[in-house]
């Protein structure tokens, strides 16, 4: 392999073969033989278990988790995994791993692997969590010379020093993820490969363990990280591959490769009723053509970089003259929470009645002002003149991403991680020296 990568992937296939449901006996006759023929039958059941070289891509029986998957990584890159569960992504950090074996192709790998895929990954539930740290290290390749070095830090990371002498069977899953977590991380290796699951761990716990991957790879180590966040992968990831039905369909940088991503199933950032009028949200006085997610530069986009401003924008159809039309719509976060209510404030076309025609109405969401993160739009539009009347309420129409594509001393300040609550600004400060003291004492 070249001494200038850390992993190579070529070709690599893994292949399964599905299980047949069995076929029930009618007669006493029938179960007589099936018992006489099931040692052959098992036999040979076993030998198609591993024998792939008659198969086809119409055999209804195979699973091809893996269909030829190639790439490279450097050494101190890291690099993002992301795609739709059954993607793959899961079986290729087990081929990586060691875990199981590709079917076909070959894989090298250059230094030692620490890998976190399972919550618990390689521990004994009856043991304690002391004694799970030795034995998670020595499987990982360490000595107990090594262990005993970092066993101090790998505790105070964990932050499970309470429970050390307590069997790990009556650990949560969010402890055992921490204590595994901090055995995989400071056992010094050369490439680390995480899987989803931090996403058992709680906010504070994510914010160390992502804190900790960046410094790995800032120390020229490898990363290869797993995560369905797009914010933290286009945080963490410098270069990003999207696997489909075990293909590698996307290779690039973090934001195109997410955006991509974003669009698999259409383009998430509008929604568009023109084709539809039937099914378009309407009224007595108005309808709904389209909602849409734009840029700067009024492009639809699904990502939005923390420091640019988005467009929410709609088109709509007036159709009873006289109306006085207000749009309103709502920014509802990943967990379901409603961030905030816009209501329409256009001096110009407001509290004036509004004559039949098509409309665009556009709110502009300032840059340095949402968090990171998955955003979906709730909308609604009012009528006024004659009396006031809801003319439709729309639920997650469409959705886009708030992601921060610089890291570094170019990030959106010294504070590279998630920050807690529903937006980001970013305020002006201002300092003044109010008083210069010589020869000040420290």
């Amino acid at each position: 392999m070249n001494p200038e990568l850390s992993i190579k992937v070529d070709d690599v296939h893994k292949i399964y073969r599905l299980g047949v449901k069995e076929q029930s006996n009618d007669s006493i006759a029938s179960s007589v033989m099936g018992f006489l023929r099931s040692p052959v039958k098992n036999y040979q059941k076993y030998r198609s278990l591993y024998n792939f070289s008659d198969t086809d891509s119409t055999d209804k029986s195979i699973l091809r988790a893996l269909n030829g998957v190639s790439f490279e990584v450097k050494p101190g890159e890291v690099l993002g995994i992301i795609g739709a569960n059954g993607a793959g992504k899961s079986t290729l950090l087990k081929v990586l791993s060691r875990i199981t074996v590709p079917t076909k192709g070959t894989l090298s790998i250059r230094g030692r692997v620490s890998s976190l895929l399972e919550v618990g990954t390689g521990f004994h539930p009856e043991l304690t969590g002391r004694e799970n740290i030795y034995l998670n290290g020595t499987i990982l390749g360490m000595k107990k010379k090594e262990i005993d070095t970092r066993f101090d830090e790998i505790v105070e990371f964990s932050g499970v020093e309470q429970f050390l002498e307590t069997p790990v069977k009556r650990y949560s899953s969010g402890m055992r993820v921490r204590l595994a977590f901090s055995v995989a991380a400071h056992l010094d290796p050369e490439i680390l490969i995480i899987d989803e699951v931090l996403a058992v761990g709680d906010a504070e716990f994510q914010r160390k363990c992502l804190e900790k991957m960046e410094s790995v790879g800032e120390e020229g180590k490898t990363v290869l990280f797993v995560s369905h966040s797009m914010p933290a992968i286009t945080r963490m990831c410098s270069r990003v591959i999207l696997l489909n039905a075990g293909r590698v369909i996307d290779d690039g940088t973090a934001t195109e490769v997410v955006n991509s991503y974003m669009a698999r199933d259409g383009d998430i950032a509008i929604r568009d009723w023109k084709n539809r009028p039937d099914s378009a949200p309407s009224g007595s006085g108005c309808r709904l053509w389209s909602v849409s997610v734009r840029n700067e530069q009024g492009e639809v986009s699904q990502v939005v970089d923390i420091r640019q401003p988005a467009y929410v924008q709609f088109e709509y159809e007036i159709f009873k003259a006289g109306v006085v039309p207000s749009i309103s719509f709502s920014l509802i976060n990943a967990e379901g929470l409603n961030i905030c209510l816009v209501l329409e404030d256009d001096e110009q076309w407001k509290n004036h009645p509004r004559e039949n025609g098509r409309y665009i109405t556009r709110a502009k969401i300032p840059g340095n002002f949402l968090a990171e993160g998955t955003l979906w739009v709730n909308t609604s539009m009012w009528v006024t003149m004659p009396k006031r009347e809801r003319q439709w309420w729309e639920r997650n129409v469409v959705a886009f991403n708030v992601v921060d594509t610089l890291k570094g001393d170019s990030a959106r300040g010294a504070w590279m991680n998630d920050l807690p609550g529903f937006i980001r600004p970013k305020l002006k400060w201002e300092t003044d020296m109010i008083e210069k003291i010589e020869n000040a004492v420290c």
